[in-house]
């Protein structure tokens, strides 16, 4: 995603969710422009369980915190399902041969803050089940392990748990529905 200069591009949308455009990822969180991530949530094959991992202390944004998605943000022309598929298969070296699905199992937009600036981002996610190995990207994530869904629902009613606040706006929707 980037181009000759080295920044990377993303794409760019409105409040709405509709693709307006594309910017450097820096100008993006440097104005708080809309834009949008996909992540997919990674279940156990029978659904008992859910990956939870926690991203590294040099990420760019949301660093340190906990996640249950894999995703990244969606790149100029590029579907959030195969933002999905290619981030699943980066952070956690899960590919799928026949992919995340067409449709995000939830959505949510999030209007919020991070470090004191505006950030402003549409979230799709999807969902797989997955009993295979799972290699973690050491440039993103730190740890990672298997919880049930009390797990990570005790652990989320806790507000000062550093959880990744997209996400968090729609975990309970997606344990309730992927189960």
């Amino acid at each position: 995603m980037a181009d000759g200069a080295g920044a990377e591009l993303i794409a760019v949308y409105d409040a709405d969710g509709r693709v307006t455009g594309s910017a450097e990822r820096a100008t993006v969180y440097r104005e708080g422009l809309w834009h949008a991530s996909a992540g997919v949530l990674v279940r156990s094959g029978d659904g008992s369980r859910v990956y939870v991992h926690r991203r590294t202390d040099s990420k760019l944004v949301f660093a340190g915190m906990h996640d249950c998605l894999a995703g990244g943000v969606v790149g100029p022309g590029e579907t959030t399902a195969r933002t999905a598929e290619r981030e699943l298969a980066e952070e956690l070296g899960i590919v799928l041969t026949g992919g995340v699905g067409a449709r995000p199992a939830a959505r949510v937009s999030w209007d919020g803050r991070w470090q004191g600036a505006p950030m402003r981002c549409h979230l799709f996610a999807y969902l797989v089940r997955w009993d295979g190995p799972i290699r973690h990207q050491p440039e993103e994530i730190a740890d990672g392990w298997w919880w049930t869904d009390a797990e990570l629902r005790a652990h989320l009613a806790d507000p000062a748990w550093p959880f990744v606040p997209d996400t968090r706006l729609l975990v309970d929707d997606l344990l309730r529905t992927s189960s």
